[in-house]
């Protein structure tokens, strides 16, 4: 199992592209988190946004079509996605993930 670690502009578009993931059975689960504050540089400026966190759990074989399909439906030029690897879990949780995801192919 990974974890990817992604932000949006809005709850709305975190859900819309979640249940996508979750629909094609991309991802088991994905968390929408409350709203966060990021403090970046984006094209020589100093940028303070308010976006939202989400947390898509899936298997790490299909972590690339994962973010290539988020990617296509995310409304920013260069969305932030980062593969987290999971090195341990519960048991049924994990068999729930492998269960609940496409087979890669």
């Amino acid at each position: 199992m990974v974890l990817i670690y992604a932000t949006f502009p809005s709850a709305a578009e975190a859900c819309r592209i979640g249940s996508a993931l979750v629909e094609r059975r991309l991802a088991a689960c994905v968390n929408v988190l409350a709203p966060i504050t990021s403090i970046y540089v984006w094209e020589g400026k100093l940028r303070r946004d308010t976006e939202v966190a989400a947390i898509i759990k899936t298997r790490a074989p299909l972590a690339n079509r994962v973010i290539a399909e988020a990617k296509a439906m995310h409304p920013y030029a260069n969305p932030a996605f980062v593969v987290l690897s999971a090195v341990g879990g519960s048991a049924e949780f994990l068999a729930w993930i492998k269960a609940a995801t496409a087979t890669p192919g």
